[in-house]
């Protein structure tokens, strides 16, 4: 049976109520039929992995099916939800590509899947939903756009197509990522961890608003994060367009949305007085209160920092800043508060030396019988060699023995430096001061944690691609697509900067050089590299150390540094393309990337 990931699709995440943001603005003209809301609750318990256990979230293994509930304040909604998803099965194939291997979700006219891309051998996920259904317009809208976007911090959207009857929408599978769900499960996060999410998730987030994009349904569901501690976000625009959300305020929803999973991280508790996500809710009746006022401990630069980004009029008790009501403006404060560094690591103590009975002065006594005083011990003459003349005699037997070693070492290195010098051999003098120079450094090639499309303009080329690039193969690419006119990617306006690849190496190292076999030679490239704190770097001004020079290719990229560079993130930077058969032609691309340590 095949597995099951918890970092796979992002499906029906709707397990407790949404912030009062979302609600106010969720969009009233796609109505559901009776009970699809407590069967939204049931698939929340069932995301993607693990076995079924009734009442945890996260834990199902079974498709959840809706289970008829009244609908809640008493509303009656009709229905989008008569049309019932379409009937697929294990084993059947999309576009003679895409073959389904288990289904995830099956809700509200749609499904989700984990298939497999036969093509390029990747497991990937998919979102089906029948072509007549009200929301199929809209979920390829959503979908391309996102796609459009190419920002690695999201789980990236690979195909959105409408075919025979059906619009399906395939997007990442990170099987090695784990759910935010499931890390708030073993408790509240530290406070060095909890910063890295609100920085990360609040940054991604407030690039995708620049572009036109909301996600609307953050939940802790939609957050993932890799082996490497980098948060990814799934789902953007695509679930909120699966369920007919829209909001009148997108980024207010979406600021709010950070702020509840700070908040849950912080305290392991739901800044609501409902349950959700597995999280118990704040006491009925006391109102939202700061989590440094939920349990002792909480950092307070970050309790405050969730307080302005929920919805409670602005501020905390003690600071009267304004409220955070914009990715953006959240994203800034995060960068203007002293940054959480992680905690030192602690080491066991010792454990307690235990002296032996002969250090404790009772080795070879025997026991005084109980109630008669121990016997006085005998003094003992001292062993052989501890009298004066003894003590003079070892000294001098040691000093002969020094002495004689000596003069054999001198004789030996005599003896070889003379056998070397007639062997016809150059012998090396080395003059006052001088030192020899250590061997040098064997070079070895660095580990890859993760690779992306370098997309400043915010439209990744390529970005399914890029795993091509460090797979050992040069045989296999990344190469960009045709373009016409101009070498600089066809000077479009959203490739001012160029585009390339951005290397992840999983932690700070020393980079001694790197060996990149390009596509093909005539291309204009660079080598670049983040500064030493740099996270998630984006745009071409985080890559501040330079390890080549901008310039013309040959058919490999490699340099050597004297002086290593501290770094995480390598950038491979392609500023002008190859002719590609004509000279108003261009193409290129990366064949393999090897970075040196």
């Amino acid at each position: 049976m095949a597995e099951r990931s918890t970092a796979a699709v992002e499906v029906a995440d709707n397990s407790g109520d949404e912030p009062p943001a979302a609600q106010a603005d969720k969009a009233t003209t796609d109505e559901v039929a009776d009970g699809v809301a407590e069967a939204e609750n049931a698939e929340e318990s069932a995301p993607e992995g693990g076995e079924s256990k009734p009442g945890k979230p996260g834990s199902g293994d079974g498709d959840p099916e809706p289970v008829p509930a009244k609908p809640k304040g008493g509303e009656r909604e009709k229905a989008p939800s008569a049309m019932a998803p379409p009937e697929l099965h294990s084993g059947h194939k999309l576009a003679r590509r895409y073959r389904l291997e288990e289904c995830v979700t099956r809700l509200d006219g749609f499904s989700s899947w984990r298939a497999v891309d036969e093509k390029l051998r990747r497991a990937v996920g998919v979102h089906l939903l029948p072509a007549d259904h009200p929301r199929a317009r809209s979920v390829l809208a959503a979908a391309r756009s996102s796609a459009l976007l190419g920002d690695p911090r999201f789980v990236q959207v690979l195909d959105a197509v409408e075919e025979d009857d059906l619009v399906y929408v395939v997007h990442e599978w990170l099987p090695d990522a784990t759910e935010l769900t499931a890390i708030l499960a073993a408790g509240p996060m530290e406070a060095h961890d909890a910063y890295q999410l609100v920085s990360q998730v609040s940054q991604a987030l407030a690039a995708a608003h620049r572009e036109g994009l909301a996600h609307l349904k953050l939940t802790p569901g939609a957050v993932l994060r890799s082996s490497t501690g980098q948060y990814r976000i799934r789902g953007l625009a695509v679930n909120a367009a699966l369920r007919g959300i829209s909001a009148e305020r997108p980024q207010r929803t979406d600021t709010e949305a950070i702020g509840a999973l700070l908040y849950a991280a912080l305290t392991h508790r739901w800044p609501y007085e409902t349950d959700a996500y597995g999280l118990a809710g704040l006491p009925k009746g006391v109102g939202l209160i700061a989590p440094d006022q939920v349990r002792a401990g909480v950092h307070r630069g970050l309790s405050e920092l969730a307080m302005r980004a929920l919805v409670n009029e602005g501020a905390t008790a003690s600071r009267q800043d304004p409220p955070c009501t914009t990715p953006d403006e959240l994203a800034k404060a995060v960068a203007e508060m002293p940054r959480v560094r992680p905690p030192e690591p602690t080491f066991a103590a010792p454990p307690e030396y235990q002296r032996t009975t002969y250090q404790q002065g009772s080795y070879a006594r025997p026991a005084a019988p109980v109630g008669q005083p121990a016997a006085r011990p005998v003094p003992v003459p001292p062993p052989p060699l501890q009298s004066r003349t003894g003590k003079a005699l070892k000294w001098t037997v040691s000093a002969l023995l020094i002495a004689a070693l000596g003069l054999a070492s001198w004789q030996v290195a005599d003896h070889m430096l003379n056998r070397k010098n007639s062997d016809g051999t150059t012998q090396s003098q080395s003059t006052g001061g001088d030192q020899e120079k250590p061997p040098p450094r064997a070079p070895k090639n660095l580990k890859i944690a993760e690779t992306g499309v370098f997309a400043p303009g915010g439209d990744g080329v390529k970005a399914e691609d890029v795993h091509l690039a460090t797979d050992g193969d040069t045989g296999t690419s990344w190469i960009t697509p045709k373009y016409s006119g101009y070498p600089n990617f066809g000077n479009l306006p959203n490739r001012r900067e160029g585009s390339g690849i951005v290397v992840d190496l999983g932690s700070v190292q020393d980079v001694y050089g790197v060996d990149v076999a390009m596509y093909r030679g005539g291309q204009k490239a660079e080598v670049l590299a983040a500064g030493e704190d740099a996270s998630s770097p984006v745009a071409l001004s985080d890559f501040s150390q330079r390890i080549t020079e901008l310039g013309q290719t040959d058919s490999n990229l490699k340099t050597t540094l004297d002086k290593p560079v501290r770094t995480r993130y390598v950038l491979i930077h392609i500023t002008e393309l190859a002719e590609d058969g004509s000279a108003d032609q261009f193409r290129g691309g990366i064949s393999e990337i090897k970075v040196i340590g």
